[in-house]
């Protein structure tokens, strides 16, 4: 809410500005809870509070009441409430410091809002994309965002809400990091659990996803050549010593990162609370009604594009921790650097 100030604060594990190597304790105060504190309080037995008994189409409501046997409806929004990525977005950041150490950029921006897309020259550029670090909805198009603002705003009016795509771009990654051997450790498919438990997340795909399927498989594959890139350098010096013309693996292949950019994306359904509320149920005979209303934001789609970049930070810092290890900094960039150093020949 634009009550919420988003200043993070940093009780514990960090030391003149360097992290010790505990944990790194993190606070963000949510000053809208005074607002919940008696509707949601620890004791007593709600006498007074009113039962939320009819379940939103498209939350959580309904299913979270059925798995758990709770009678009112806020047992399980509040704990669903997508707010929870505040959290992640603050581990993200920490994750993305040590990605930035080890040569890594991460930017998140918006593909799509609704039917409207940036051109075709920001998809997958990462340069591009973080031009939308100025925009207010995180699009590197001025030209077709003010038709969106307005498009956002004649929603509104209607009561509705809107979706869209989001695309992560991570420059600087090694090949190697993930893995084959097994199933759980694939590295794509971490990338899309990672991306899928964001809530509103209906669809990933990894570089050309969902329309590879429709083309011949000459058009598809990256075809590798000799010599290295020398606008691709990993730790500002080493380079593969071979190279790809095309990336429409967006950087994975068999699990494993390829030594291309990390391209993937993330299609995110409308919100489920509109303004006209939706035909649904009582949680408890089960009889007809219209679902309740809560705050809710007309499109929370460039919000998700932080949380996306936040999830492929985390799992990306984790892949790198993974293989270099190393309980210091020096420690990982020492088993990195000696990594880069075979697979480049020198």
């Amino acid at each position: 809410m634009r009550i919420e100030k988003d200043e993070v604060e940093i009780l514990s594990g960090v030391r003149f500005g360097i992290a010790m190597g505990g944990p790194v304790a993190l606070l963000l105060r949510n000053r809208d809870w005074v607002n919940w504190r008696e509707k949601m309080a620890q004791d007593g037995d709600g006498e007074g509070i009113p039962t939320l008994d009819t379940a939103r189409p498209g939350h959580a409501d309904l299913p979270g009441i059925l798995k758990y046997g709770h009678a009112d409806v806020r047992n399980v929004l509040e704990r669903a409430s997508a707010r929870e990525t505040a959290a992640r977005v603050m581990a993200g950041a920490l994750a993305k410091a040590l990605l930035h150490d080890l040569g890594v950029a991460i930017v998140g921006h918006v593909l799509s809002i609704g039917t409207y897309r940036v051109s075709a020259g920001i998809e997958g550029n990462s340069e591009a994309a973080a031009r939308a670090e100025g925009s207010p909805l995180r699009m590197a198009d001025p030209g077709i965002e003010a038709e969106v603002k307005r498009w956002i705003d004649g929603l509104k009016e209607a009561g509705t809400t809107a979706g869209g795509v989001v695309e992560v771009i991570a420059t600087g990654v090694p090949p190697g990091l993930g893995s084959f051997v097994a199933w759980d450790r694939r590295l794509d498919g971490r990338l899309g659990q990672a991306l899928m438990c964001i809530p509103a997340i209906k669809g990933v795909e990894i570089g050309g996803g969902m329309g590879l399927a429709g083309m011949p498989g000459i058009d598809v594959h990256d075809e590798v050549f000799p010599g290295g890139n020398p606008a691709k350098p990993f730790l500002g010096k080493y380079l593969l010593p071979f190279h790809r013309d095309t990336n429409r693996a967006g950087g994975l292949e068999g699990g494993m990162t390829n030594g291309e950019p990390v391209v993937v994306r993330a299609a995110m359904k409308p919100i489920p609370t509109q303004s006209v509320p939706l035909r649904t149920v009582t949680v408890d005979r089960f009889a007809a009604s219209t679902a309740h209303r809560e705050r809710s934001d007309v499109c929370a789609v460039p919000a998700a594009s932080v949380v996306a970049e936040t999830m492929v930070s985390i799992v990306l810092a984790d892949a790198f921790l993974e293989k270099f290890g190393g309980d210091a900094m020096r420690d990982i960039l020492y088993n990195y650097s000696g990594y880069l150093r075979r697979i480049c020949g020198e």
